[in-house]
Order: structure tokens, then C-alpha cells, then sequence
């Protein structure tokens, strides 16, 4: 150890480091600073972690931990009060954050920033931001929030935060200033008396059997509490969301079938000793060879992968009419295969999870997941203990886009908290976060659809295979939902889709926002361009003849009967394309659809509850996760369109005090399943307030609201009715490049049933923007011999601020009478069509058709500097 000596925040400091400890450890373990978050450490590439070392804004965890020596350090728990205020009201009164991990470091480079120019132009914030990576806003209203703030410090503004609970304002973010500042505390910035500190030990090999674990030097390291393996679970060692196929630890004599399986899980008192013993622990492994494509694996002579399911992990097909005939009498044929890549979904906040003993036996689980009763489920047949002896409380998390639907490492520090008596925090490193959780899945779909002389759909007919990796997790209801969005928001007549998902070694793929929408949508755009073609239309004119309208029948049988507003964004879009291809602007078009509610014939609940405290608030309890999505703003103005009550005495709640479970926050379906419930509590309460009541009457109540949906169909099923989803997302987006080829401008138009809170809205649609540009041009996760290729920021290629276009967004309204409010869900829907838009603007560009995510080769990826990944000579 090493003692040093500096000024923290205007007061002086002296601490003992450890070898190799960074200036993020320093100031996060040693000094209890939370603000600087640890995204990447020791990478150093998003900006999470800033603080201001002699007045120069540094990444503190590529810094050294004994530099400070001699330092003045700030960080935002240092500035005075006024300035944090400002800062705060900024960023909140323009929705210039989501889930609000990376948001206190942008907001000490904008002071940075500020401080050294206080006019910069709109293009000189957004290259400030080079080192500093968003993954939910699109980075267009964080831009907005600095200019905000650069006006406000001159004394040419003063931020406005809105107080307006009402359905239809712009109501601030629930929690917003905390956020910002970095108050508000995620799961690896909690502390408990006597915490221990988790790691786990990976497998370095995707397909290997297990031959021994030797624990023995890790346990006997000074400062071991314990090391746990899968002879040490009580419970059911395997977990699922869908199939109990995925174990929590690989045990002696088994395969492990990615590199994301965990061996063995060490608690000691600090983690770097949690991290060396786990660089103790011993693996005998006998290397096999592994399935690493799908086609090879649904092969006869395929090892199967998986031991609890064969290899083929679901087939599910759409058949209407006779599509064969339809294309062989079609006028035009377009036909083609399209693949999509493997994505990471570099939510800033890498998995994390605490548990501490509870009273009489029991435990309690802070968890970042986006299901915490299907959470407290599985961790608790784990255990062998029952649920009710688990309580389970969310802390929102730090971005999540599908990634954290599955377990990652509740159910080992659980084990370690139960084998030790103490409380245990187990946080993943950004590679291991990387090689544990599920991806976007890689699709090949082979494609042919045809039309008449007129450029009317005749017939879609589509092969689809997605690589599904080691474990099931949500794979099969990926494939089936990119079968059933096949054909897009379009009239078809003839039908025959087939979609399977295969198990490989590969790392597992899930649920990732547009969840198999987006991949099928990149076929079927790319078909209408090709179609376009042929028949002499332009992109616009061929999508609004065949666009979908109420009486129309969709792909699945379905017919629709309301809200559906794929015209109404064309028309929003119409005369921006036109003049934009006038103007001698390369242009694309893409039109999207996305299912709001799972559906298929799943039974989904929305449920909660408003209990009146005896201070006069009311705590909101729902089932649903906040990832940043703003879930739980939406959920009181809910409260508050209903009752008239201000929204300052509501505070949103999700833990297990109450049986609330409603299964995962997937789907697009948190506002329109929640909210409905919320709106049924509200209506209760008041009843009671237009009684004569008041709150300090009422005070003790519970208000309960539930809704059942169980009226849809599943695929293939028998019935008078098919309703495939209760409500649908509709979506046009228009692309134009510069005349370099450079992404200049994207024009979103999105039908939102009803824009409960406005600015939330247009931020979903601004960083969904922002993640389909880059899942077309630059984002990709290589897995040679089934191990990712990086593990480096920059190199899995989330766009900067500096390379994002100007982004437009057009909210449109068409009504949805199964939502609240006409609202449905908006979380997906924004990057379905987006892929689509960019290869139709490429194309008209250079006239090349790319048929192959991401277009790296394009002059629009070109144009970034992220992307490349050097292991593989890019």
C-alpha cells in the first residue's frame, strides 16, 4: 500500500492505495465519491468516470490511482450548490437524460467546457463530448441541455422545469436532478456493514467439459469469505425465462457452452481480493470443438449444444394463401438475402447485484433487472428457499434495451450472501458484462416478394434462421416475432414465412430493443426499394399503396380494427422527401411496425397499487423495471390525469412488498399495460377524493388496479379470430446524406397512440434513432471461435455525438382505445425502420444495394471513427 496525499472537493485528503489501483477506486472505495460511475474501466472510453484533476477533466479510470498525489480533485459533489442547481435544472427541464448513467460526467465536461468558452456552438459541445458515450438519448437533447446551460450561465435564459402532471405536458423526470448530479444512487454505488465483495469465474473456452475445480489457493487467500461452485447450490441450479436451460454454475463433468458460463464465484472483503482469488481458482478443462453456425448445428451429426434442448430451439411459421403461385403470376419479383449481425447492447451500467441477510431467515435482493418477481423466482428455487422469504427491490437501472431480462449474477451473490451471513455486492467488468449477458441476433433471411404491374404486394415468401447461441433465453419468440413482422407494416395477400432459432456455442442472444422486428424489416425495406425499381415508383409511392389501414389484414391474420397510423407518418414525411430528393439529396425510406404487448396468446398483467402514507404521499407500486426509459414519470402523470393530485406527492415504487408480478419489461407494453392498471387505482382513489375525502382520511388505504390481456392468439393457432398483439407501432423514417455520402439529417415520424409526456417521447425516438444508425453502419460483436473479437468501446462501434445527424422527430397521435389515455408502447419501434432508410439513401448514393448489417463499407460509416475492430484488420 502506498499512502498519498491530495484535495477532494476543497478539503484535503491523505489515503493508502493499492498497486495498480486507478484514480476511479481511489475516489469511488476509498474517499465515497459516487458520482464518476465505472462504465469501461480501465478503457476509459465513456466518460462515466470524469472528474477534474488541476482543473482538467480526466478519465479516472485510465488514470493511476498515485498520479493524485498532490492534485486538486473535483467532482461534481464538489461544485458549489447555485452551480449544481443549474446544472441539474438544465439537463432536467429539456429531458436531456434517460436512465442517467453517463450523465454526470457529460455534466462536468459541459462545465469543463463552459468554464474555458462560454458560447460554444452547437458543433464545438458536440466534439467536447468525443470521449463520452450515450446509449439512450441520441445525444440531441444532451446537446440541448449544455446549450441550455451555456444560456443560462451568460444570464440569457433560466430553465424551466416542467410541474405539469397532466397527460399531454412534459412533465420533469421523476428523480431527474439526481440523476444528473449523481446522486441517485445504482446497485455498485450502495454500501452496506461488513460488505463483502463478489467475482466470478468465467470459462475461457466456448465448448470445453469440465474435468475439475480446484478452489483450494483462492479460498486460502487472506480475505477470502467464501468460494462457492455448483456443489454448493441447494435449489434447481438451472434457470430460464422460457426453458430452465441455463445453470447458474457449471458443475465437474459437464460442458460449458460459452464463454460467459460461470465456474465459481468468490466472496472476500474487498474486490480486488475477490478478483485474485478468483484468478486462483483452477479449471481442468478437455477442449472440444464448437457449433458456431446455426447451419451446422441443425445438421444430423451436430453435437447438441445445449443438454436440455435439441438444437433446433423453435420453428415457427406463417402461412396465408398460396405465396408460390402468387410470385410465379407476379408482374415483379424481387428476391435476395439480407443478414444481420450479432449486437452488443452497451447499456452504460455493467450488471450488478447486492443481497444482504434479512430478518427470520430471509434475504433481500437489490437488483438492476428488468423482471424482479421472474428474478425473485429463479433466484429463489436457487436457493431452495420461498419466494416469500426473498424480497426484491429494483434499483433503476443504468440502461438495459432487452440485455438485462435474464439472470446474470443475482442468483451467485445470493449464494455467496446465504454461505457467508454477510451482505454481498457482485459487479461485472465490462468484459465479463459483455460475455455473460445475451445479444441482438445474428439473422440470415432469404427473401422473395412480388407485385403486380402496379407495384401492389402479391406475395411475401421468407426463410429465416437466427443464432440463438448457447441458451434459449428469449430466442424462440425473437424468431417468432420476426416471422410475424415479416411482410412489415404492408397488404400481402400470400404469405410463407418459416423462422427458426438453433442453438450454437456461440454467446446466447435474447431480447434487444426491435427484438426480430428490425431484422425483418431490413429485408423488406431492401425488397420495396428493389420493387421500386422494377415497377418505376419512387420509395415513398410504393410504400403508401401498399401501407396498412384499419380493415386491412396483417401478415398473421390478423385484421385491424383501430389505431393504425402507418399513413399518417408517410403523409408527415412526404413533403420532406420530396424536397430533400429536389434539392439532389441522396434519400431513403423505411417504414416499421412493432408489436405493442408480447401477445401471441401469452397472458400479460399490468397491475398495481397506490397506498396513501400518513405524510400525505402516495406511493405508486407497479411490476415493471425503469431502465430510462421514464416509465415511472409516465406512470404518475397517469396517477395524476385521473385524480387532479400535484405529482410531487407521488412516489413510484417497484419492489416485492406487493404480488405484482407482470413478467418481463419487454414488448413495448410498460405504458400501456401499466399505465392502464395505474389509471384503474387512480380511478378508485378517486372516487374517494370526490367523496368528500382527504388524503389525511385516506391515509392506510391501498388502492389495487389489475388488467388481464388474454384475448391474443398464438401462432398457428385454430380460431374464429386471430389477434396476433392488442396494439402495433407504426413508424416512417426518411435518411438523407450529405454530398459526401455523410449521414446530414433523419426525419422520424411515429405514430404514438397518444404522447403522454412529449419529450420523454421524442428522446425514445431520438436514442432509438441513434441505435439503428448505428446497427446499420458501424455496431457489430464478432465472436471467432465463439469469443467476442473486443471487448473495446470505440471498437464495437456506438456512434458519437459528434458523427449524429441532425435528428427530427414528428410525433404522431392515432388513438389506441386499449391503452391508456390512446397511449401504446414507443420503446422499440423507433430503430425498426431505420436500417432500411440508411441502405435506400446508400444505394441512392453510390447505387450499391447492400444486403449485409453493418454497412461498413459505405462512405456513411466511413465517415466515423468508430467501428473498427483491429484484431480483425479493420
Amino acid at each position: 500500500m502506498k499512502e498519498i496525499s491530495f484535495v477532494l472537493n476543497g478539503e484535503p485528503r491523505q489515503v493508502e492505495i493499492a498497486p495498480g489501483e486507478s484514480l476511479l477506486e481511489t475516489l469511488r472505495t476509498r474517499c465515497g465519491v459516487i458520482s464518476p460511475k465505472d462504465g469501461c474501466q480501465p478503457q476509459g472510453q465513456c466518460g462515466c468516470c470524469l472528474a477534474l484533476v488541476d482543473g482538467v477533466a480526466k478519465t479516472t479510470c485510465a488514470v493511476a490511482g498515485e498520479k493524485a498525489d498532490g492534485k486538486e480533485i473535483v467532482t461534481l459533489e464538489g461544485l458549489p450548490a447555485e452551480e449544481r442547481e443549474l446544472i441539474a435544472a438544465s439537463f432536467v427541464a429539456v429531458a436531456g437524460l434517460q436512465c442517467g448513467f453517463c450523465i454526470p460526467g457529460i455534466a462536468l465536461r459541459a462545465k469543463s467546457l463552459l468554464d474555458r468558452n462560454p458560447s460554444p456552438t452547437r458543433e464545438q459541445i458536440a466534439l467536447s463530448l468525443a470521449g463520452h458515450l450515450c446509449r439512450c438519448t441520441g445525444y440531441v437533447k444532451i446537446l440541448d441541455a449544455i446549450e441550455l446551460l451555456a444560456k443560462a450561465r451568460r444570464g440569457e435564459a433560466t430553465p424551466e422545469l416542467c410541474r405539469d402532471g397532466r397527460v399531454g405536458a412534459s412533465l420533469a423526470r421523476y428523480t431527474g436532478s439526481e440523476l444528473t448530479l449523481g446522486d441517485r444512487p445504482y446497485v455498485d454505488d450502495m454500501d452496506r456493514p461488513g460488505l463483502l465483495h463478489g467475482a466470478v469465474v468465467l470459462s475461457p473456452h466456448a465448448r470445453a467439459r469440465v474435468l475439475g475445480i480446484d478452489v483450494g489457493a483462492a479460498a486460502a487467500l487472506p480475505g477470502v469469505a467464501a468460494v462457492v461452485t455448483a456443489a454448493d447450490v441447494p435449489g434447481e441450479r438451472w434457470y430460464g425465462l422460457i426453458y430452465d436451460d441455463w445453470p447458474g454454475f457449471v458443475a465437474v463433468g459437464e460442458e460449458v457452452r460459452c464463454v460467459g458460463d460461470v465456474l465459481a464465484a468468490v466472496a472476500a472483503e474487498d474486490e480486488a481480493t475477490a478478483r485474485a482469488a478468483a484468478a486462483l481458482v483452477v479449471v481442468d478443462y478437455e477442449v472440444l470443438r464448437p457449433v458456431l453456425d446455426p447451419e451446422e448445428a441443425l445438421a444430423d451429426t451436430a453435437p447438441q449444444v445445449n443438454p436440455r434442448h435439441p438444437n433446433v430451439l423453435s420453428t415457427t411459421r406463417v402461412a396465408v394463401g398460396d405465396a408460390d403461385a402468387a410470385l410465379a403470376a407476379s408482374a415483379h419479383v424481387a428476391s435476395g438475402t439480407w443478414k444481420t449481425q450479432r449486437i452488443e447492447h452497451l447499456y452504460l451500467e455493467p450488471e450488478s447485484a447486492l443481497v444482504e441477510p434479512a430478518a427470520g431467515g430471509g434475504l433481500e435482493l437489490y437488483t438492476q433487472g428488468q423482471g424482479i418477481f421472474d428474478d425473485r423466482r429463479q433466484v429463489a428455487r436457487f436457493l431452495g428457499m420461498a419466494e416469500e422469504d426473498l424480497y426484491v427491490e429494483l434499483v433503476p437501472n443504468g440502461g438495459a434495451f432487452g440485455g438485462k431480462e435474464d439472470m446474470s449474477i443475482q442468483a451467485q451473490t445470493a449464494l455467496l450472501c446465504r454461505k457467508t451471513g454477510r451482505p454481498v455486492k457482485l459487479t461485472l467488468s465490462r468484459e465479463e458484462s459483455i460475455r455473460l449477458h445475451p445479444k441482438r441476433h445474428p439473422i440470415t433471411m432469404h427473401y422473395s416478394v412480388g407485385c403486380d404491374a402496379e407495384g401492389r404486394l402479391t406475395a411475401v415468401k421468407a426463410r429465416m434462421l437466427g443464432d440463438s447461441g448457447a441458451y434459449a433465453s428469449v430466442g424462440s419468440k425473437v424468431l417468432e416475432r420476426a416471422a410475424g413482422h415479416a411482410c412489415g407494416p404492408y397488404k400481402v395477400p400470400n404469405v410463407d414465412v418459416v423462422s427458426v432459432a438453433a442453438y450454437t456455442n456461440n454467446p446466447p442472444c435474447g431480447a434487444m430493443r426491435g427484438f426480430g422486428a428490425n431484422q425483418a424489416s431490413f429485408a423488406i425495406e431492401g425488397c420495396m426499394d428493389l420493387l421500386a425499381e422494377k415497377t418505376g415508383l419512387d420509395g415513398w409511392e410504393i410504400r403508401w399503396r401498399n401501407a396498412l389501414a384499419v380493415g386491412d389484414t396483417f401478415s398473421t391474420g390478423q385484421v385491424f380494427e383501430k389505431s393504425v397510423g402507418i399513413k399518417k407518418t408517410l403523409a408527415a414525411v412526404k413533403d420532406a422527401y420530396y424536397a430533400a430528393r429536389g434539392a439532389g439529396r441522396a434519400v431513403g425510406i423505411g417504414c416499421g411496425i412493432k408489436n405493442s404487448g408480447i401477445g401471441n396468446g401469452a397472458k400479460e398483467w399490468g397491475k398495481a397499487r397506490l397506498a396513501v402514507e400518513a405524510d400525505g404521499t402516495i406511493s405508486l407500486y407497479n411490476g415493471y423495471t425503469e431502465m430510462g426509459q421514464g416509465m415511472l414519470t409516465i406512470l404518475v402523470q397517469c396517477a395524476v390525469e385521473v385524480t387532479g393530485l400535484d405529482p410531487a406527492i407521488f412516489h413510484p415504487k417497484v419492489d416485492s412488498t406487493y404480488a405484482l408480478g407482470c413478467g418481463q419489461t419487454t414488448g413495448s407494453r410498460a405504458t400501456l399495460l401499466g399505465g392502464r392498471a395505474v389509471k384503474i387505482a387512480a380511478e378508485k382513489l378517486a372516487a374517494d377524493l370526490g367523496a368528500g375525502l382527504g388524503l389525511a382520511d385516506l391515509a392506510g388505504r391501498v388502492y389495487a388496479g389489475e388488467v388481464l390481456i388474454d384475448d391474443t392468439t398464438a401462432p398457428g393457432q385454430v380460431t374464429d379470430k386471430i389477434k396476433t398483439h392488442t396494439a402495433y407501432g407504426f413508424a416512417t423514417q426518411v435518411c438523407i446524406l450529405d454530398g459526401d455520402g455523410k449521414l446530414e439529417r433523419v426525419i422520424a415520424a411515429h405514430d404514438v397512440g397518444r404522447a403522454i409526456n412529449p419529450a420523454l417521447c421524442e428522446g425514445q425516438i431520438e436514442g432509438s434513432v441513434h441505435m439503428g444508425l448505428g446497427y446499420a453502419l458501424t455496431e457489430e460483436l464478432p465472436c471467432p471461435d465463439g469469443m467476442p473479437a473486443t471487448f473495446k468501446l470505440r471498437e464495437l462501434g456506438v456512434i458519437r455525438a459528434r458523427e449524429m445527424p441532425a435528428v427530427e422527430v414528428i410525433l404522431v397521435e392515432d388513438h389506441e382505445p386499449e391503452g391508456p389515455f390512446g397511449a401504446k408502447g414507443l420503446g422499440e419501434i423507433g430503430l425498426v425502420p431505420t436500417a432500411g432508410a440508411v441502405a435506400g439513401a446508400l444505394a441512392a448514393f453510390d447505387g450499391i444495394r447492400r444486403y449485409t448489417l453493418p454497412m461498413k463499407d459505405s462512405p456513411a460509416a466511413r465517415a466515423t471513427g468508430v467501428g473498427r475492430i483491429r484484431s480483425l484488420g479493420q
